[in-house]
């Protein structure tokens, strides 16, 4: 399992202790082991006869004053997050409509499994299993038609009697591409609100939907296990007005016991993110429960993700601003299709801005309607939907894109396997095989989207207390949140007023995190006159797996006097500090590439284990509102491709990136003049 952090990142963890400080925190010292016997020898030996030892009152020296105080255990009392837990909040099994379509025949019980760690077999055939049991997995099935795909495939008669249904009934059952089509085909329907009759119909797909919803909440009953791993409940609504992305993945709290008093709301009955929102607050007025939702994919979103309008295109009130805030406290920055962080044109000094782009910028989901232009993108991208944020806030008095960060898969095939050199693709069409990275999963506007475009990413982690739902959910809640692109960095990000230098002299970081500042998600405590500016506190560890740290960074927007927003991106601790330092225009060097992608290999010989440093913001300006959040990036290892050019003996082409550097981002910290 994942490993505990006790007290603070990455300093105090059970597996490993990596500090910063070799003279305070690289030594082992080994003792000896003293038998100190006090009073008579007579009765010393007696005692040790006996294999009792035993002291009269007078033998015990005082304890100090300062330890009576304050106790002798650095650990007891603590009440704040010590577990960092990694896990997916955005999983497909058979129960998703466009899943079995693809292949798909393994349904939820699988996937826990294989979150658990233990060993399947995919519906290719193929043994799949992780590198390490997750501590969480959401269970993400659409809601639109849950079910509708085994009835579908199964020939029933009140589906099939369309012909539409009946020919991908039969295209299902020939696998392959025939079902693979069959699956575009469904979704460009459901963008373009065509879908037959016989999938709208209630009195058809409800009795469907309600039977598979209590069999999948009895499934997770069955597989959470509070303490070692966690099955949340919960599901996709998934809104996809003429192919733009709108997708939300619904985040219960709470038990069957409360979940199987409703039948999980759809875009069928409403594509408005507004009136998902209604009937998150009736769930919970009806059952005293909990929702969060989480969009996704905001790259796919042809700018509609953070629109300065309402769905219906009204203005923005404070009163939305309130209550997106309020349901979306999470946005997905990174998945298999694509990352939605930024864009190189809507950052062009972001030197990491093209990761996971490739491919995804064409257009839409569907890849209709119109391409995806750079005009689109500061309302698509999530750090534009940062900065567009804290210009809504100050025309409407409350902030509508004020969210955390986590990572989701995406997974259509029931296995969350998205380690690079374990990745089983997004659909089962896209699981390994020879040919599988030129397969074309979507085209327009001229180009095409291969399976080589989808990305092996990504990963939750929240900061609990402990692994339970009500746990999880409440760390989603506050925001105190951050995802991976796949690998298992930790990483802690808290900001204040006074974090020094030799705050970093310790091995127990969160305790002065928390006690000096807040956490990653966080709003920073008001500013007051003579305070100066932020300081952050950040620190970071590898995956042990994985690569070293090239570098940690924190991205800073702000909004000016006039309503003009700004990015900057600060390099605030790297690898190999001893020989790299920024050249004279401030960039720092890359830090160097061991990958052989002949043999899919890289050596640890660059970069740092681990990273930690106190950064002051050289640029806060006490009338500017902005938000912080961090970014680490591993030194460059093989991409997934390569790993398949490896293991199958192919070539593939010369434009398939072969190398790429997995990272983490946390959720900001913001601050309000």
């Amino acid at each position: 399992m994942t490993a505990i952090v006790e007290g603070g990142l990455p300093f105090d963890t059970r597996q490993h202790t990596l500090n910063r400080r070799a003279a305070l925190n690289r030594s082992i010292i080994a003792g000896s082991l003293v038998a100190i016997l006090v009073g008579s020898g007579a009765v010393a030996g007696q005692a040790l006869a006996q294999g009792v030892t035993t002291h009269n009152e007078a033998d015990f020296v005082p304890i100090p004053q300062n330890v009576q105080d304050r106790g002798y255990s650095p650990y007891a009392g603590r009440s704040y997050p010590t577990l960092n837990l990694f896990g997916d909040t955005h999983h497909h099994t058979a129960n998703s409509g466009d899943a079995f379509f693809n292949g798909d025949r393994l349904g939820p019980e699988q996937a826990y499994r294989v979150a658990r760690g233990e060993e399947v077999t995919s519906s290719s055939g193929v043994a799949a299993r992780l590198s390490r049991p997750l501590d969480f997995l959401v269970i993400t099935d659409h809601a639109e038609g849950l079910g509708i795909g085994f009835e579908i495939g199964n020939g029933n008669p009140a589906l099939v009697s369309d012909p539409q249904v009946k020919a991908w009934s039969d295209a299902i059952n020939q696998d392959g591409e025939a079902a693979a089509d069959a699956t575009n085909e469904l979704i460009t329907a459901q963008a373009q609100g065509t879908l037959p009759a016989p999938l709208q119909d209630p009195a058809i797909v409800g009795p469907i939907m309600k039977t598979v919803w209590e069999e999948h909440l009895k499934t997770a009953d069955r597989y959470n296990e509070p303490g070692r791993f966690t099955a949340m409940i919960g599901y996709e609504w998934t809104s996809v007005p003429g192919g733009n992305n709108l997708h939300r993945n619904i985040m219960f709290r709470d038990g069957s016991d409360r979940a199987r008093q409703i039948i999980p709301y759809t875009s069928w009955q409403s594509e408005n993110p507004e009136k998902l929102w209604d009937w998150m607050e009736q769930y919970e007025a009806k059952t005293g429960g909990r929702l969060l939702a989480i969009p996704h994919n905001g790259n796919l979103s042809n700018g509609r993700m953070f629109e300065l309008q309402t769905f219906e295109g009204d203005p923005l009130t404070r009163e939305y601003a309130e209550r997106r805030t309020r349901w979306e406290r999470l946005q997905e920055v990174m998945q298999t299709k694509g990352n939605s962080e930024t864009h190189p044109t809507l950052s062009p000094n972001d030197e990491f801005a093209d990761y996971g782009v490739a491919g995804w910028e064409y257009g839409n989901l569907t890849m209709e309607t119109e391409p995806e232009s750079p005009e689109m993108r500061p309302y698509m991208y999530l750090r534009g939907g940062l900065m567009q944020g804290l210009a809504q806030a100050r025309l409407l008095g409350a902030n509508p894109f004020k969210f955390g960060f986590v990572g989701g898969s995406d997974i259509h095939n029931s296995l969350t396997a998205i380690e690079e050199d374990n990745f089983f693709g997004k659909h089962v069409i896209q699981e390994p095989r020879p040919e599988r990275w030129e397969h074309v999963s979507k085209q327009g506007f001229g180009k095409t989207r291969y399976t080589w475009h989808y990305t092996a990413a990504g990963y939750a982690v929240v900061w609990a207390t402990e692994n339970t739902r009500e746990a999880i959910w409440d760390a989603m809640e506050r925001r105190e949140t951050y995802a991976t692109s796949g690998t298992r960095q930790t990483v802690r990000f808290f900001g204040g007023w006074d974090f020094v230098e030799s705050d970093l002299e310790t091995r127990y970081l969160a305790d002065i995190g928390y006690r000096k500042g807040v956490p990653m998600g966080s709003d920073l405590p008001a500013h007051t006159a003579g305070t100066g500016a932020p300081t952050f506190l950040v620190a970071a560890m590898m995956d042990p797996l994985s690569g070293n740290l090239d570098r940690i960074q924190i991205i800073k927007g702000w909004l000016d006097a006039d309503g003009e927003v700004h990015e900057q991106i600060y390099d605030v601790a790297w690898g190999d500090a001893g020989s790299r330092r920024p050249g004279p225009d401030g960039k720092l060097p890359p830090v160097g590439n061991t990958v052989d992608v002949t043999r899919a290999t890289w050596e640890n010989t660059v970069g740092d284990p681990e990273l930690a440093t106190v950064w002051t913001d050289p640029d806060f300006d006490p009338g500017e509102p902005a938000f912080y959040y961090a970014r680490v990036i591993d030194i460059p290892t093989p991409r997934w491709t390569a790993y398949d050019a490896l293991r199958f003996g192919i070539q593939l082409a010369d434009d398939v990136p072969m190398v790429h550097q997995e990272r983490a981002w946390t959720s900001p910290i913001w601050y309000t003049p």
